[in-house]
């Protein structure tokens, strides 16, 4: 069932759901399983699961030569979406993404996510390779999330690549994208990013889930001026318990975030990473207290892999 016709058939109530990371490759799937086996008692609809983007790495020969070697350390996520909805009997979504991908390979990834019955897709432009810092699409690849929409539509049409095939079967994805209630990075300012998220829906985008964010009033702020923009889809709010100390520093360098003053200082005074893992549960607690309040569609949280702190805020809402 897509993503929409689980919030439709909720009637008001929060859903609860989940990311999670695809294994590092040579890891076993079972450790991802046992992850997500903890947040299974609270029925969540749909699991998210990401896809992540080659990196170049550089080998040294016996000689002293280097040699460029592109590598995928989280390979699998469609074979994962797959032995996630057969093992849980839970619906999948996963994430593609425009890096990487040539407009054929992506209409090929399409078309074996709709014979697995795969239909809700969230669909992202995706972060540059690290070592090059600034986004390059492949050649023939989209270099924005709003036209990976629009292709992800035209399917939906039975409109392929191919304008020389006849008799084609149209798939019925369901298109998430992606929010930012404190801007994306890349926009010069949030009207502009407002702006952007309003042409991702007009493609076809047909729900938005945020980036994670800490402080409630960014998220009701970036709702309202989407709504006054016209965009009038399901948008739903992602979130993470934070859970060590050093993501005081690595959560706004990574995600270009901001914390707020009393979570950093309430976590800068703590004596251990247990005692900041606390304060960020209880502080997720709150924001998912008032966002439930405020009518949220659903709940979507981020995990990196690790379920306890998720499963405790879970435990408490649902």
């Amino acid at each position: 069932m897509k993503v929409t016709d689980h919030l439709a058939q909720a009637n008001g109530k929060t859903l609860f759901s989940f990311e999670v990371l695809p294994p590092k490759k040579g890891e076993n799937i079972r450790t991802l399983f046992s992850n997500i086996e903890p947040l299974m008692e609270f029925k969540p609809p749909f699991i998210d699961v990401t896809y992540h983007r080659e990196e170049y790495v550089y080998r040294q020969h016996p000689n002293g030569l280097l040699e460029k070697k592109t590598v995928r350390r989280r390979p699998g996520t469609v074979g994962i979406c797959a032995a996630i909805k057969n093992r849980f009997d839970v619906d999948t979504v996963p994430h593609l993404i425009c890096g990487g991908f040539t407009k054929e390979e992506t209409e090929n990834a399409l078309i074996d996510l709709h014979f697995l019955g795969i239909d809700s897709v969230l669909a992202l432009r995706g972060d540059p390779i690290k070592s090059d810092g600034v986004f390059k699409p492949e050649p023939d690849g989209h270099a924005y999330a709003c036209d990976l929409i629009g292709q992800l539509a035209d399917l939906n049409k039975g409109e392929y690549l191919d304008e020389a095939q006849d008799d084609t079967w149209a798939t019925d994805f369901c298109i998430g994208t992606a929010g930012y209630p404190e801007k994306h990075f890349e926009a010069p300012n949030s009207g502009a990013d407002i702006r952007y998220l309003k042409h991702k829906v007009d493609r076809g985008a047909d729900y938005i889930v945020t980036q994670m964010f800490f402080d409630n009033e960014q998220f009701f702020d970036y709702e309202r001026r989407c709504r006054e923009a016209g965009i009038t889809v399901p948008i739903i709010p992602g979130l993470k318990p934070l859970t060590t100390k050093a993501q005081l520093t690595m959560l706004p360098r990574t995600f270009f975030l901001n914390l707020p003053e009393a979570l950093v200082e309430a976590v800068s005074q703590c004596r251990d990473n247990e005692a900041a893992r606390a304060v960020g549960i209880e502080w997720c607690l709150n924001q998912s207290r008032e966002l439930m309040a405020h009518g949220v569609p659903c709940l979507h949280y981020y995990s990196m892999g690790k379920a306890e702190s998720i499963r405790k805020v879970a435990k408490e809402l649902f």
